[in-house]
């Protein structure tokens, strides 16, 4: 764990100092990503709002509060079972998509987390997420509730939860892709069925 941490911490350090693209002059602070260094299953969003900028924690804001909730319902959070990182660690102005560009300047930093974690299970939250760790050509809507393995990582999708907070009518197709979840961590003896009831 100490390695780990010690990892952690050295690359947060470079991604604290990283002037590679236009974004790190106008962010408050760098949202790195938050959780637990063992966690099986790390979720991946797009990148910090305002409310994350300002704090320097990743989904605080209003999708943040729906995440945590998300994950609670299948006996997940960050506090002792899951890390949540972005693509991107600085915030886009105006809340707007990272661009390609942005989002291939911080892929190291995410690349790295994920090298250090070693999480059994990468879930990508939204479109942005998709494209950046599936692949450009993917898309959130064929991708969501399916399962990869890539290099030892079982890797999934759904949407992210912004954008169930302005299209309810998704989160009975979300509720599905968290039980998915549920179920491969359950598989991979991550888990045990008998709390996965809820």
């Amino acid at each position: 764990m100490n390695d780990k941490l010690t990892r952690w911490n050295r690359v947060k350090e470079v991604c604290l100092s990283c002037s590679a693209c236009p974004l790190a002059s106008r962010r408050t602070n760098v949202v790195f990503g938050e959780g637990v260094l063992e966690a099986p299953v790390m979720f991946v969003g797009e990148g910090p709002g305002e409310q994350e900028d300002l704090q320097g924690r990743p989904f605080v804001g209003p999708a943040g509060q729906l995440l945590d909730r998300m994950l609670a319902a299948i006996d997940l959070s960050r506090e002792k079972n899951a890390i949540i990182c972005n693509i991107v660690k600085c915030r886009p102005p105006g809340n707007r998509v990272p661009t390609p560009e942005e989002g291939e300047k911080c892929l190291p930093f995410l690349r790295a987390q994920v090298d250090i974690v070693r999480p059994r299970i990468i879930v990508c939250l939204g479109a942005t997420a998709v494209r950046h760790i599936i692949g450009p050509e993917a898309r959130i809507t064929r991708t969501r509730g399916q399962w990869a393995e890539r290099k030892g990582f079982w890797i999934t999708s759904t949407y992210h939860p912004a954008a169930l907070l302005r299209d309810t009518s998704r989160k009975a197709e979300a509720w599905s892709d968290m039980q998915s979840i549920r179920a491969k961590l359950v598989e991979l003896g991550l888990a045990t069925p008998a709390s996965s009831s809820r």
